[in-house]
């Protein structure tokens, strides 16, 4: 979520400890946040040259959206999404 706006529905496809993996359908506010998932994969293929980079990138996606179970929203997630697959991990714990 964006707010109250929907970024996408992940399906649950596969579960590989502590990586959970599924179809992700795009909502209505995928269009402005979907550069920083492309970014954010693109330096993730090059975090061990520019760290600091990737977390600025992934603090910004952070920042601007949210994960939510349907329990409610998790205190802490990481979240990639590259076009029909997301791939996250989450933890009802605060960082």
């Amino acid at each position: 979520m964006r707010q109250d706006e929907l970024v996408g529905e992940i399906t649950i496809e596969a579960a590989d400890w502590p990586w959970l993996n599924g179809r992700f359908v795009a909502g209505p506010a995928f269009a402005d946040v979907g550069p920083l998932f492309s970014r954010e994969l693109a330096l993730l293929d090059r975090i061990d040259d520019d760290h600091e980079a990737w977390e600025a990138v992934y603090a910004q996606i952070a920042e601007a959206v949210q994960l939510v179970a349907p329990h409610g929203a998790v205190a802490e997630f990481l979240l990639h999404i590259q076009d029909d697959q997301a791939w996250f991990r989450w933890s009802d714990e605060p960082p």
